[in-house]
């Protein structure tokens, strides 16, 4: 869903994702969460994969297992995919896709890798910190012969995008878990103890 609530295809990506999505999507929304991502994969049992979140984040298992389960009644009754599957909804976990335009914004300052549809100034592939968004530009900082420079892309140009796993990421993630509480003190505690023993 871009920002007129229309599905992307960062969101989803083939015409049977964008169909599923648009079945979906109101489902999920009409809930309280918001449709990150939809996948239609292929393989011996297809899987679709579903990812959800909380409109200020953090989604919870039980929360995933409700909107399986709404879902699935709905997906019974639209009955849109012909073979067998199997619906998976997950988070979209630490290391998160980005597949809206203020999806740029919330993780401004982190590292992401970013890909385009077609070459950009000889490249498809774009590493380095998101520095926000302008109009419908994704800005992002990359190394240029050495130095930081910051650059924009069209979100319609992008193929893929998500963020990089690294330390204060994962620190910022835990900090605000635990200040919505969704984290225990000692759960917190422990997670820093197991890490300090581990250095060891």
């Amino acid at each position: 869903m871009g920002e007129s609530g229309t599905v992307t295809d960062l969101v989803a990506a083939t015409a049977l994702d964008r169909r599923l999505a648009a079945i979906v999507e109101p489902i999920i929304r009409g809930m309280g969460f918001e449709l990150v991502r939809l996948r239609l994969m292929a393989g011996k049992t297809r899987v679709l994969q579903i990812m959800a979140d909380r409109p200020e984040g953090g989604i919870e298992v039980d929360d995933c297992a409700e909107i399986s389960h709404v879902v699935s009644a709905a997906l019974d009754v639209e009955d849109p995919i012909e073979e067998a599957y199997t619906l998976e909804v997950s988070s979209p976990g630490i290391d998160r896709p980005l597949t809206r335009l203020k999806d740029f914004d919330a993780w401004e300052g982190h590292e992401a890798k970013l890909e385009t549809r077609e070459m950009i100034d000889g490249r498809r592939r774009f590493k380095g910190v998101l520095a926000g968004t302008e109009g419908d530009e994704v800005l992002i900082e990359i190394s240029e012969a050495g130095a930081p420079v910051t650059i924009g892309l069209k979100f319609d140009w992008l193929a893929e995008a998500k963020l990089v796993l690294t330390d204060e990421l994962i620190a910022e993630t835990l900090r605000a878990r635990k200040a919505a509480g969704s984290i225990n003190e000692a759960d917190f505690d422990e997670i820093e103890t197991d890490t300090a023993s581990e250095e060891e």
